[in-house]
Parts: structure tokens; C-alpha cells; sequence
């Protein structure tokens, strides 16, 4: 089949996705699945090979991220049972005070949180930047809502063990190790340049309060930052010490004799989020030592993954069962393994479309397009990525397909496969907008009109799209 032939089929069976999914509603995966069997049929693999390129592609990218998915998630979901989030926020508050509250909760959501599924982190930490942003001052709550809408979807794409990161790592054949260490490089200046930039803008006039904040919103004193009842979108589960605070707090006598005692009877932060950064440094040193060449039997063991991972998880269990009991955190153990399957299956299928474009011949082709240069790939996969997401509205699904079709040519350029899953990422933030489930959210549970949301998130998360793919293209040429 000729080259023209490859690439007009291939942009059939990516534009039918697209279709499916925002035209006809049909679910992703399954969206997914039939556009990778008329691809293989159209370029002529042939019924079996079709199919078996759809079930390798699928098994290979669950072999090298399946648990590391499942264990993030559920070390997240137990986390969030915990209270630690919330209690992180306050600390933050204390220390670094409300003007650089912004970025410090950026920072924190953008890294140190990515191991907890996204609409769990947004529910939970937005009626905590909502209370807080009176304190910052006239802009608190564009400033909060957007520093928020940055780090939510940076951290996913950029930072392990964020879903997409992970999903991006096991598609493109990068070791965890390497995007955990250039995931960082990338999200910390992104973060901060892209809420510095957005706060410049609103300053200059691009927020109007009168009509970019929702007036009949109304801010419920909802005690420990749990989510007022009524807002018909989710509630914060609070623990049996949280819920034993707030009724001592209606009390008119004695509220601060219980607040101590709380407070006393709570597991020390750095003891809750003790195991996960246990983890994410294991396998930084594990990446440290391959990049050095450096033979550490115990220490390379350790650092492998999933036994990090596995280690982060047992501790998460531990400490938190210490903390509210074993019945909790086997429900949140529950919720995790609940959250997880619609991840892995998502991943599995993108697996499955990049394994369909591989056999397909793409990489041949488009490697001799872009031989010349290894800024051309990174600018495409951004592009490709920006417009699926503009259309499809998810960032994940965006994310890893781009990387798919682009994946076959990182070898036959020479271009580090990292770099090809960053620009996939950045590109994937690109106009998150009404399409988009975390748009809704942080629109109602921030108090944004929908006109807020459209500045605070639409352009806050396009903002960061630009800048991490202005980051990246110079790092292309120094690694």
C-alpha cells in the first residue's frame, strides 16, 4: 500500500474516533477499539493480524503500567480518606502565608498529590481554595481557580504518578524512573511561570468580579473543609475525628478543648505522605543510578517501580490504619480498585490504536518527513494532541493518542521518547473547555460564572499548554 494510502486511512480511523465520541456518544474505548480494526483492515493486516496487533498492543502496555496504575490510584484513594490533602493545604496556609498560597498549593497538587485521581483531588481541594481565597485579597478567587485548573491537569500529564504520565511512560517504552526525573524539571517552572503570567493578566484588568464570579453562589461555612451538601455534584468524606470536631464546635463552651484534642490524636503529615515520597525517591534513585551506570544490586531493586510503588502502598496502609482505623481503609482501598478500571482499560486501548498505527508502517513514513529536524515531531505531537482535545475533551484520551501515532518515528529519528511523551502532554492541555468534566467543576465548586471559568481554566490551562511545549523544544536540544 502506498505511503499516501497509510496516512489518508490512519486520519480516517482518527477522525471516526472523534466523531463516535463527540457526535454519537459512544464510549472512548469502544471508540477506540473499532477505529484500530478498520486500520488494520484498511491498510491490510488482515482479520487475524488485526486482531492480535490490538490484543498485543493492549497486554504490552498493561505489562509495564497495569500495577503502577493501580497502585498510585489506591495509595491516592487512601490518602484522600485520610485528611491528609486537607490538612497539607492548612500547613501551606500557616507557612508560606495567603499571597503565595497560589503557588505553593499549585506546586503541592501539580507534584507531591498526582498519586490521587483527579476528580477525587479537585472535590476534595476545592472547597478548601474556595474558603481561602478571601485571604488572598481582591483576585483570590481567579487567582486560586486558575492556580488550581494548572496544577490539576499539569500534574496528570507531567508528573508521576499521575495517570497520564504513567500512561504516556508505558506507551512510548520510557523508563519511570526518567519521566518522574524530566516530569519534574518540566511541571515545577511550568507551574509557576503559568500562574505568574495569569495573575500579570488579571491584574491588568482580564478578571471583572461583577461578572466573572457567580453572586448566587453561596459560600457555605462547611466545618474541616468538608463539601456543603446541597451542590449537587459531590461531598468531602470526612473521618470519624473530623466529624467528632465539628459538633464539638457547635458548642459554645469547650470547641477549643476538642479542636486540641483532635489535633493531638492525628498522625503527623509528614508521617501520612512518609511512604509516597518513600516511593517516588526510590525511583529517582533507581533512574539516577541507570543514567550513571552505577551497579547497586539492593538499591536497583528498590528503585524498580513497582516494587517502589508496592512499598509506598503497604506503607500508605500501615500509617493510615494507624490513623483511622482498618475499616476506612478498606473502603478506600475499594473506591481505588473502582477508579482504576476505568484508567487501565482507557490506557489499554490506547495501547491497542499505537500498536494498530505501529504495524501500519506510519513510523517509516513520517520518520522520513521529519529526519532533518527533532523539533518538527514535538511541535506535531503538541499540535495533534491540542486539536483531539479540543474536540474529544479529555486529556488522558488525548494525551496518549497522539503519542501513539507519533511513537513508531522516535527511533527512526533519534528523538529521546521522554520528549515525545512531554509534548503529547502539553499539547493535551491545550483549551480545556466546556467539554470537559473538571471545567464544570471548578466553575461550580470554585463560585465562577461560566464566563470565570472560560478565563480561569480555558486560558489558564492554555497558557501552560504553550509554555511547557516553549520548555520542552530547548530541552530537545540539549538531551
Amino acid at each position: 500500500m502506498s505511503d499516501i494510502a497509510v496516512l489518508i486511512n490512519t486520519a480516517v480511523a482518527v477522525l471516526a474516533a472523534v466523531l463516535l465520541i463527540v457526535r454519537f456518544r459512544v464510549n472512548p474505548v469502544i471508540s477506540l477499539i473499532l477505529a484500530s480494526v478498520y486500520l488494520g483492515l484498511a491498510v491490510g493486516l488482515g482479520v487475524e493480524e488485526t486482531v492480535k496487533t490490538i490484543t498485543g498492543g493492549f497486554g504490552e502496555i498493561m505489562v509495564d503500567v497495569g500495577l503502577l496504575i493501580a497502585f498510585g490510584v489506591l495509595m491516592g484513594s487512601i490518602l484522600n480518606q485520610s485528611g491528609a490533602i486537607r490538612r497539607l493545604v492548612e500547613h501551606l496556609l500557616k507557612t508560606f502565608g495567603p499571597k503565595r498560597l497560589p503557588y505553593t498549593m499549585g506546586l503541592a497538587i501539580g507534584t507531591v498529590l498526582q498519586s490521587i485521581f483527579l476528580d477525587v483531588l479537585l472535590v476534595i481541594s476545592a472547597p478548601l481554595a474556595r474558603k481561602l481565597a478571601p485571604k488572598i485579597g481582591k483576585l483570590g478567587t481567579a487567582r486560586m481557580a486558575t492556580a488550581m485548573a494548572i496544577a490539576l491537569e499539569c500534574g496528570i500529564v507531567f508528573t508521576v504518578p499521575g495517570v497520564a504520565s504513567l500512561a504516556l511512560a508505558g506507551l512510548l517504552n520510557v523508563p519511570l524512573g526518567k519521566m518522574l526525573l524530566f516530569g519534574l524539571l518540566l511541571v515545577i517552572p511550568t507551574i509557576i511561570i503559568s500562574i505568574a503570567i495569569m495573575t500579570f493578566l488579571f491584574r491588568r484588568g482580564f478578571w471583572n468580579e461583577a461578572k466573572d464570579e457567580d453572586h448566587t453562589f453561596v459560600a457555605e461555612e462547611d466545618s474541616e473543609g468538608e463539601e456543603p451538601a446541597d451542590n449537587g455534584l459531590a461531598s468531602v468524606p470526612t473521618t470519624n475525628n473530623e466529624r467528632g470536631a465539628t459538633a464539638s464546635s457547635a458548642q459554645p463552651a469547650g470547641g477549643s478543648v476538642a479542636v486540641v484534642e483532635r489535633e493531638r490524636k492525628e498522625a503527623p503529615l509528614l508521617l501520612l505522605f512518609a511512604p509516597l515520597l518513600t516511593s517516588l525517591l526510590l525511583i529517582g534513585a533507581g533512574a539516577i543510578l541507570e543514567i550513571f551506570e552505577i551497579q547497586l544490586p539492593w538499591l536497583q531493586l528498590l528503585g524498580e517501580p513497582v516494587i517502589a510503588l508496592l512499598i509506598g502502598l503497604i506503607g500508605t496502609c500501615l500509617v493510615t490504619r494507624a490513623a483511622i482505623g482498618q475499616k476506612k481503609v478498606e473502603e478506600a482501598i475499594a473506591v481505588g480498585f473502582k477508579e482504576s478500571g476505568q484508567i487501565l482499560i482507557l490506557t489499554g486501548v490506547g495501547g491497542s490504536l499505537a500498536a494498530t498505527v505501529a504495524a501500519a508502517g506510519l513510523g517509516d513514513i513520517l520518520g522520513g518527513f521529519f529526519s532533518a529536524s527533532t523539533v518538527a515531531p514535538l511541535l506535531v505531537v503538541w499540535a495533534i494532541a491540542a486539536v483531539l482535545h479540543i474536540a474529544v475533551g479529555s486529556v488522558t484520551l488525548s494525551a496518549i493518542t497522539a503519542a501513539g501515532l507519533l511513537a513508531p518515528i522516535a527511533p527512526a529519528i533519534g528523538l529521546d521518547p521522554v520528549l515525545l511523551a512531554l509534548a503529547a502532554g502539553a499539547g493535551s492541555l491545550f483549551m480545556v473547555h466546556v467539554t470537559s468534566n473538571t471545567f464544570w467543576l471548578l466553575q461550580s465548586l470554585l463560585g465562577q460564572s461560566v464566563r470565570g471559568a472560560l478565563k480561569s481554566v480555558t486560558v489558564g490551562v492554555s497558557v501552560a499548554s504553550v509554555v511547557a511545549i516553549l520548555l520542552i523544544l530547548p530541552m530537545s536540544l540539549l538531551f
